[in-house]
Parts: structure tokens; sequence; C-alpha cells
């Protein structure tokens, strides 16, 4: 079953040009692409592909230029209100850099709690409890809920990014970036911690990253972006068994060994050309 459908989607920024005159970039350009119920897909390319401003636009926390995105069946692109927010609940972001998306002068506790309150639910054992059992749900001491966020290293600091996210119990993460400012250990702490969470509650990602061994470990389709347009889309194994496009091929070059059989296949295709 379709969760999430982005059809059409177009993002243009206005900047300022010579003698006054305005010049017009387009970041996303006709990209289109769904995800599942329980399915992870990635969005893989280099800065400035357009990743991040899709997923943007795609979480509504940019208006598209022209596109659809449609969320269980309903069209939420313009949404506004009561409907907005309850698409808001369902919808929740995991940011690249933990510390910037944190409010410092906050405690973990209210950090946490923040999505609760937006939406107005108090929880029957209160917020500290459940700021408390978010926490130890992704691997943090719950005795810690009153400290703030410069007491604590990266790693648990997007550890409390990922408990703010899962506060209201949404339907799709999406993960911005989420593991690249972390390093190689503590990406794959918390890569483990983001599919241990999946699989307990079922829910899906949209995974942004330009490290394709992290897309590979992680996710079950993988769309290609290259100047504002998805170049491939297919599952992990079409992609980096048998990728099509001459991007992907560059990108997939770009990581030493991560794939012996498309290695296999890429020295194939150069010794019969």
């Amino acid at each position: 079953m379709t969760l999430l459908q982005v059809q059409g989607l177009v993002k243009e920024f206005s900047t300022p040009g010579a003698l006054g005159r305005k010049s017009t970039f387009t970041a996303v350009d006709d990209v289109s692409f769904d995800v599942g119920l329980g399915e992870t897909l990635a969005i893989v390319g280099e800065s400035g592909s357009g990743k991040s401003t899709t997923a943007r636009i795609a979480a509504r926390l940019l208006e598209p230029t022209r596109g659809t995105v449609v969320f269980d069946g309903q069209d939420v692109t313009r949404a506004r209100g009561k409907d907005l927010a309850r698409f808001r609940n369902d919808v929740q972001v995991v940011f690249q850099d933990p510390f910037s998306s944190l409010n410092p002068r906050y405690t973990v506790e209210r950090i946490i709690t923040a999505p609760l309150a937006y939406q107005g639910i108090k929880p029957a054992a209160g917020y500290r409890a459940a700021a408390q059992e978010l926490m130890e749900r992704v691997g943090l001491n719950p005795d810690h809920c009153r400290r703030y966020p410069a007491q604590f290293s990266g790693g648990q600091a997007q550890r409390i990014g990922i408990a703010r996210a899962l506060a209201v119990n949404p339907r799709l993460v999406i993960c911005d970036e989420a593991v690249s400012a972390l390093d190689v250990s503590i990406q794959a702490q918390v890569l483990e911690l983001l599919m241990r969470l999946q699989a307990e509650s079922g829910f899906s990602y949209i995974f942004i990253a330009h490290d394709l061994a992290v897309v590979r470990q992680i996710c079950h389709r993988v769309a290609v972006m290259n100047q504002g347009r998805i170049v491939e889309l297919g599952t992990r194994e079409q992609v980096f068994g048998d990728p099509q496009d001459d991007y992907t091929r560059t990108l997939l070059a770009a990581v030493p060994r991560i794939n012996p059989e498309w290695d296999a296949k890429r020295r194939q295709r150069k010794v019969a050309s």
C-alpha cells in the first residue's frame, strides 16, 4: 500500500540579478516518487542535487511551485489548519545537525515532548514520564531528561532528535542527512537504532544521504537525484547491482568496494567495450 505519493514536484527560487532584476533557479524539476507502508526510500545525490529540498516539500516545510503531495490518499499539498496539523502528526523529520535542531535553552524533556505539546496531547503519566520512556527507547539514560543538549555527545544528540520525532507515533519519518555529521562508529549505531525502530513500529522512512554505503545498508529502494531531477529509481538490488544511468555509476564508482558483484559487472562492460 502506498503511504506517500509526490507527483510532478517543482520548486523554483528567485535570486537577485543584475540591475535589480530577479532570476529564477529551479532546485527541483518534475520529481515524482512514492513510499510504501513500512518501506525505506533513499534519495541520494551530491550536494545541490535537490534531495533535501524535495524532502522538505514532502514534509510540507517548503511549498512547491508546482506538483502535488498525497498522504494516505489525501492531497495535502495546500493543507492548512487542522489538516496540516494532522499531517505533521503523521510525518516527522530528523535533521542533519542535531545540535542546530535542538533548542540549547530547553531541557531534553521539553525538546522531546514538544511535538506532543504542539498537538495538544497530554500523556496520562505526564510529559516527564513520556520523555523518559522515549529516551529509553532510543538508548539514552532516562534519568538525564533534565539535562540540556550541550551536555550530550553528537550521537546522543541525534538520538534525542529521533526520540522527538517518535513522540507522536508518526507513520513516516524523514531523515535528512541524519548520520552524515557523525563519525563512522556512531553512524553504525544510529543506523541500527533506526532499523530496529522501524521493525518495532512499522513506519516508513525517506532517507536523504550522499553516502551510498549508508544507503545500501538501510534502504529498500533508491532514487538517485542529479541537478534537481530523479535520474534513476529502483530497488536496492537494481540500483546497486545493475545501475542504468551514468551518473549513478559515477556515484557508485566513488565508493570503494561497495559491491563486488557490481564491480565485476563494471569490469566486464569495460572489457566488452
